[in-house]
């Protein structure tokens, strides 16, 4: 029996690992060259930046190609979430990126059963003309002798798709107006 050591084993052993691995070349194009389909995030750029939705600032990295987003995911070396992402953090291209994302303003009448396309500037003129018809018939400036100057006629709600400086001028506006019912969806 021939007997071998225990140093011309690992000698051999690196040899063949070292033949085996030089052998193949771990480059993209060829790992799929021939074949149809290609990573993801093949041939992108990769940004990083802070996800929007709550006050925590997790890492992402945005892949972008011909100036689309075709994907996000979690930054494994940020320090918040080392990678990881909440279920809202995780769905954020579908912010960017749906098909059934509407990119124009619906409007239905009062009684109507169908919806009307409309303008951006018709639509802010009537949600202003709303608020300050709503404003005038609910303000409170005083109660019990005490003035309050508040209107109860309208709430305010903050959504997760706004970041913080969003939301504090939403709510600078909300309270400049006197509005008393103030939340946001992430405390709810």
């Amino acid at each position: 029996m021939n007997k071998i050591s225990r140093r011309s084993f690992f000698k051999k052993g690196a040899l063949s690992i070292g033949t085996m691995v030089s052998a193949f070349t771990l480059s993209p194009d060829s790992l799929w060259a021939g074949s149809k389909k290609e990573f993801k995030t093949y041939r992108t750029k990769e940004t990083t930046t802070i996800c929007c939705f709550c006050a925590v600032g997790c890492g992402l990295i945005v892949s972008t190609r011909h100036g689309e987003i075709v994907n996000t995911e979690g930054d494994p070396d940020h320090p918040i979430n080392e990678g990881s992402l909440c279920s809202k953090g995780a769905g954020l291209i579908q912010t960017s990126v749906n098909k059934r994302r509407l990119d124009n303003v619906l409007y239905r009448a009062p009684g109507s059963t169908r919806w009307e396309k409309k303008s951006w500037q018709w639509a802010m003129s009537k949600i202003a003309k709303n608020i300050k018809d709503t404003r005038e018939r609910t303000f409170v400036q005083e109660k019990d002798g005490k003035p309050v100057n508040r209107t109860d006629g309208i709430a305010q709600l903050g959504g997760a798709a706004l970041d913080n400086e969003e939301c504090y001028l939403i709510v600078k506006l909300a309270r400049a107006l006197g509005l008393t019912w103030i939340d946001h969806q992430a405390r709810i």
